[in-house]
């Protein structure tokens, strides 16, 4: 009998219902979901189904970043409480369960889980135990493996810790390399469905974002290895970036900004110490175009986030540039960027990760670039105090820039630093930060 009989048939014993792959999770179990965009729509629409039907209750359900899959089915307010959403990053869903609860007689409805996005696999490994895991993953070839597409981070760990492993094949999960393989003999469980991955539509790069952009492409050399956060200002920056040379990719978040640069050459991984010749990636989102560009492209490999995020594998890699941003940075260079108005709006995620594996890099550098103003200018996100927790700490913060220039922090005093990031503030705001600054005795 031939490998590719076996594991044909063995597929085959495997699949099943979406309706039937639930119905054995029970009540009051945890379970874990594939990340943004692995979230499986089929299982996870059966298992609201059951929910709704009242046939499953307080069911714990563990995910980082929700997209329109989960939102859709198991994120409905009124499952709330048959569905316990412990989330490890807050969105927009939840943060909107969260305002539904409280307007409904302050009804706690969304458990955040604090953490670091480097330490989730074993966080499930250690302290979470995981019942059923559920994830999309990409179709299986001739020698029956399976790979988890834009989605390694902590997927590949919790699928082989959880006690159940339940899978959704989608022909259009983009088949990846690295460390994303997954064989069916591992598989309990299989269902298929032809759903669309959602797409990230970035937001239109503003003024100010160009102005940024274009100060950070300024301290990027040739060669440099690349990390960049969410959003249209990292886009902007990879934008910036076109007329450089021999860039290199080791990312938490790949996205279609950073692909660019590897269709026009100017990613080409040749001067990296670590996985030379590839770009790295523990988890990606984009558009449609992004994701076929991902598939059996033997240059793009995936890793589980606690490699990608490990600070030291960061640093092995020489003259690694980190760009993230933050909501507020005080007047000593701390960084909230998690907390709004006094409530969880995010995750720690990754970043303190690649502010340390940055600037422990030889000729790394470590960016915290932002807007200095929210709320149309009327907020200044330089501030005397955080409103919120430390996400970044003042002795990690190296490099930040403003529309309004680049400041090194690192070796400077408290009246240096303070001095350094007021003149980093919108005008409007520099003379009162200056007064809240001498009232705290930094200046």
């Amino acid at each position: 009998m031939n490998t590719r009989f076996q594991v044909e048939e063995l597929y085959k014993s495997k699949l099943t219902s979406p309706a039937l792959a639930v119905s054995t999770l029970r009540s009051d179990s945890s379970i874990a979901l594939g990340m943004a965009m692995s979230q499986p729509p089929s299982l996870l629409e059966a298992l609201g189904a059951r929910a709704e039907a009242g046939d499953i209750d307080a069911l714990k359900v563990y995910y980082f970043h929700s997209e329109a899959f989960l939102r859709e089915s198991l994120l409905r307010y009124s499952l709330m409480g048959r569905i316990l959403p412990h989330c490890m990053f807050m969105g927009a869903p939840e943060r909107e369960l969260v305002k539904l609860g409280v307007e409904d007689e302050n009804r706690k409805v969304v458990f955040y889980v604090p953490n670091s996005f480097s330490q989730s696999p074993r966080l499930f490994a250690d302290h979470i135990p995981v019942d059923t895991m559920l994830v999309m993953v990409s179709p299986m070839d001739a020698n029956g493996y399976f790979t988890f597409g834009t989605n390694n981070d902590y997927t590949t760990g919790v699928a082989r810790a959880a006690r159940r492993l339940i899978v959704e094949v989608n022909p259009n999960m983009p088949r990846v390399f690295g460390d994303s393989l997954l064989h069916v003999s591992e598989v309990d469980a299989i269902v298929e469905s032809n759903h669309a991955i959602p797409e990230l539509k970035p937001k239109a790069a503003t003024a100010d974002d160009k102005t940024i952009s274009s100060l950070i492409a300024e301290l990027v050399t040739d060669g440099a290895c690349l990390q960049m956060g969410i959003g249209a200002l990292p886009n902007a920056v990879s934008a910036a970036l076109a007329g450089h040379s021999h860039l290199g990719i080791h990312t938490e978040l790949l996205t279609p900004g950073l692909v660019d640069l590897i269709r026009r050459g100017v990613v080409d991984n040749s001067r990296k110490t670590l996985n030379r010749g590839k770009t790295v990636f523990t988890f990606a989102m984009g558009d449609r175009e992004m994701y076929g560009y991902l598939d059996n492209n033997p240059s793009i490999e995936s890793y589980p986030v606690s490699y990608v995020n490990d600070p030291h594998t960061i640093s092995r890699n020489d003259n690694v540039v980190s760009v993230n941003s933050t909501i507020e940075m005080d007047l000593t260079g701390a960084c909230n960027s998690e907390h709004v108005k006094g409530h969880q709006y995010s995750a720690t995620g990754g970043q303190l990760d690649f502010v340390r594996g940055a600037y422990a890099s030889r000729g790394g550098k470590s960016i915290i670039a932002f807007h200095s103003t929210a709320g149309g200018g009327k907020v200044s996100k330089i501030v005397a105090r955080l409103s919120g927790p430390v996400t970044t700490p003042r002795t990690e913060t190296h490099l930040v820039v403003t529309e309004y220039g680049v400041a090194n922090l690192k070796g400077l005093s408290s009246t240096e630093r303070a001095n350094a990031i007021i003149r980093l503030a919108h005008p409007e705001f520099r003379e009162a930060l200056s007064a809240q600054a001498r009232e705290l005795h930094l200046l």
